[in-house]
């Protein structure tokens, strides 16, 4: 099977032959091309599976043979320099590979319902494939200068991505707020990149490699200069991963369609980062110092991401907020050298996620077949509830989704989170602490998420007025506090809506809130936009389970996350390996501890679990104590004044409360800060600039001229023919130019 090899450069350029197609269909015939454009998915997707059993073919024969296969070709050629363009296939390519072939395939399966209806679907499908493209190029890639020309175009590609519905003010911003924090990192890793090649005269992967390493350990490079470079190229990975303090981007890019969140957050774009860093890995490791921060920037991402996700009202906000602490653990794993454990828990999370945005964008697709398109209601789960009945197959899918991500045996996520967190008490206690605590806040805010959106009775949006029952406006509040807002048949609703400035609403806690114009527009119009609907005989009054288009992608996705974490089963039993992930990184494996046996017995395995799925319990019970819906007799119920008798201790905790929501909603602050010391900093230091350069460069030579101008037009109407006299207003001519001068500049 050699032969696979030397055909695999087409891994990356099959599916860029789509955009080219449709780009010489529109140039070519525009009319037919638009109006066949449904057509466009069959290629998409047959081309994408073409590469994607080629990934497989490949991924087989590095489980068999462990080999590394390289080819590289002259592109430009001088005395002193020699750049060479080629390809390289090892596990981590393969693994790569096959993981972004499989979940884009079912991304474009999904699309085409999904975006049927969208006047960009040529545009759309165009942009995905190209991003594929441009992501199989960055994971073939054989040298620094390749991966960074694919890095910018998956950069581009984001950026086109996110901005899809480029008309709407938001999602423009967010298109541009994610590409110049991406250019932040991208420029360090540029840095980072020509550090190196001054240092070690080389681009290629192992020859970097074993000369940087050398130098290092021989100390025949500066030290300093050596953490600098490895550091440039980490900020990279930071930004493109959105770690800790460069996540800013990562909650925008949800103002683009659903697909493009699931590719993005599951196994392409946000994967890019670590995937850098497990390729470079060689570099970081001989530097202490630059794994323990890897390490530290990873457990505050992780800590951070999941705090960050306790508030959030957008599904999709929510779930973007879980990838950012879910890649914080890989990052976590790298900078504690479990090269292993972070690429399985790459591999797990990329389905197990892709499986929840997905769900996601079913729910948000049948939801706005009542509200119309409108982020604000169709993607806001406390305005959810009681969709358990209505979309069956999507409840399930994103349920076993929830249940992977908070590490639930026997699901995907459970194995490698299971061995990261285990992996973190041989490196730091207090990490492990962390990491665990932040496992059991990932199982409370993932079951907040389900809870809010399929428990409970449908909310009053989406209930005919038959005067049969009244709902609460909201099914229940982030704190666990029910809102009985309850709306009756016109008069509440209307009460509600039409109330002035001065009145004022409580949604999350006992304290109270002024609502703004913009808010009460908001809902004025939301409301009446509803009531004129539930009139309308076209319009459903209630959500319906999406096309079986759509549906098929949830069901494969939940093969591979019921099945794909037993590739890495961390033991031997009778001579049977199971542990495929770890023959097929032969060449990383045990990095964290050489000596150590790579297989764990059964007594010592089911300690361990059994104690990291007690902590994704004790969050999950929280969340159904907090958050489940109750009977109709208990709906007025405090539950703080089951624990807390006294008010001193009630006002203490409604407190912490509002204290841990204020963070948790307003992103931990960490955007208010950049703006207030970062961005308006910045602007003033440019209007100072400005300043000086029009008043003092510019103003000084001009203040002359001018001065000069007027001085001497009046001078000529004085002039009588006296040299003596000429003499004598010029002398006394420059004491006054300069006191002008002095005072003016």
């Amino acid at each position: 099977m050699e032969h696979i090899y030397q055909y695999a450069l087409i891994i990356s350029f099959i599916p860029l032959l789509v955009p080219l197609l449709i780009g010489v269909g529109l140039f070519l015939f525009p009319t037919a091309t638009k109006k066949l454009r449904r057509m466009w998915a069959f290629p998409s997707i047959s081309l994408l599976s073409i590469v994607m059993v080629f990934s497989i073919k490949l991924s087989i024969q590095q489980i068999n043979r462990s080999s590394i296969y390289q080819y590289v070709w002259s592109w430009t050629l001088n005395n002193d320099f020699s750049f060479e363009f080629g390809y390289l296939i090892d596990p981590l390519t393969s693994i790569m590979s096959m993981l972004i072939t499989t979940v884009a395939i079912m991304v474009l399966i999904y699309s085409d319902k999904y975006m049927s209806h969208d006047q960009g679907y040529l545009r759309f499908f165009s942009y995905m494939s190209f991003f594929n493209t441009s992501m199989l190029g960055l994971v073939t890639s054989s040298n620094l200068i390749q991966i960074y020309i694919f890095w910018e175009l998956i950069g581009m590609c984001s950026y086109l991505l996110i901005g899809f519905w480029f008309t709407r003010p938001i999602a423009a911003n967010a298109c541009q707020k994610a590409f110049v924090t991406n250019r932040v990192g991208d420029f360090g890793l540029l840095l980072g990149i020509l550090g190196l090649y001054w240092t070690t005269g080389s681009f290629e992967f192992w020859d970097l490699f074993e000369i940087f390493n050398n130098l290092i350990i021989n100390n025949e490079v500066n030290f300093l200069f050596g953490i600098l470079c490895t550091f440039l190229l980490f900020a990279g990975a930071v930004a493109k991963s959105a770690q800790f303090p460069l996540h800013v981007w990562l909650p925008d890019a949800m103002e683009g369609p659903t697909p493009i969140s699931a590719l993005i957050h599951a196994a392409t774009m946000v994967a890019a980062g670590i995937f850098l860093v497990a390729r470079l890995f060689p570099l970081f490791i001989i530097i202490p110092y630059i794994m323990t921060l890897i390490s530290l920037i990873g457990i505050i991402t992780v800590l951070l991401g999941a705090t960050l996700a306790l508030a959030q009202k957008d599904i999709k906000r929510s779930l973007a907020y879980s990838t950012m602490s879910q890649l914080g653990y890989m990052m976590l794993a790298l900078g504690m050298g479990s090269y292993q454990a972070a690429l399985f828990h790459l591999i797990t999370h990329a389905y197990s996620k892709a499986l929840l945005f997905l769900g996601s964008g079913s729910i948000i697709h049948s939801m706005e077949a009542i509200v119309g398109y409108s982020p604000d209601k169709s993607q806001n789960m406390v305005l959810m509830g009681g969709l358990t009945k209505h979309v069956p197959i999507t409840k399930t899918a994103f349920f076993l989704g929830t249940l992977s991500l908070c590490g639930i045996p026997p699901l995907a996520c459970f194995w490698s989170k299971d061995e990261i967190l285990n992996d973190s008490w041989l490196y730091s206690p207090i990490f492990a602490i962390i990491a665990c605590s932040t496992a059991g806040l990932t199982a409370f805010y993932m079951f907040r998420i389900y809870l809010l959106t399929f428990e409970g009775n449908l909310n009053v949006y989406f209930q005919n007025y038959s005067g049969k029952k009244s709902n609460s406006f909201y099914s229940i509040s982030l704190w666990g506090k029910e809102e009985l807002k309850t709306i009756k048949k016109g008069i509440d609703l209307l009460t509600l809506v039409t109330m002035n400035k001065n009145e004022r609403i409580s949604s999350f806690s006992k304290k109270s809130y002024r609502t703004d114009g913009n808010v009460r527009k908001r809902m004025r119009s939301f409301f009446i936009f509803t009531i004129k609907n539930f009139d309308n005989k076209k319009t459903s009054s209630y959500p319906q389970e999406s096309d079986n288009t759509m549906l098929f992608p949830l069901c494969v996705l939940i093969l591979f996350t019921l099945f794909i974490g037993f590739i890495g089963i961390p033991f031997n039993q009778e001579g049977i390996d199971f542990d495929i992930v770890s023959k097929w990184l032969i060449p990383s494996r045990n990095l964290l501890h050489p000596n150590s046996n790579n297989y764990v017995d059964w007594s010592e395995f089911v300690i361990n679990a059994t104690f990291l799925v007690s902590i994704a319990f004790f969050g999950i019970v929280i969340a159904s104590f907090l958050y489940k819906p109750v009977y109709s007799s208990l709906q007025n119920f405090d539950l703080i004044n089951l624990f807390y008798k006294r008010d001193s201790k009630k006002i203490l905790l409604d407190k912490i409360m509002n204290l841990i929501y204020d963070w948790s909603y307003n992103r931990g602050y960490i955007e208010t800060f950049y703006v207030t010391y970062l961005i308006r900093s910045i602007r003033g230091l440019a209007e100072l600039v400005s300043f000086f350069d029009r008043r003092v460069i510019d103003g000084v030579p001009n203040g002359f001229g001018v001065t000069s101008f007027f001085v001497g037009e009046g001078i000529k109407y004085v002039g009588g023919g006296r040299i003596s006299s000429y003499l004598y207003i010029y002398i006394f001519y420059i004491p006054i130019f300069l006191v002008i001068v002095y005072f003016i500049f």
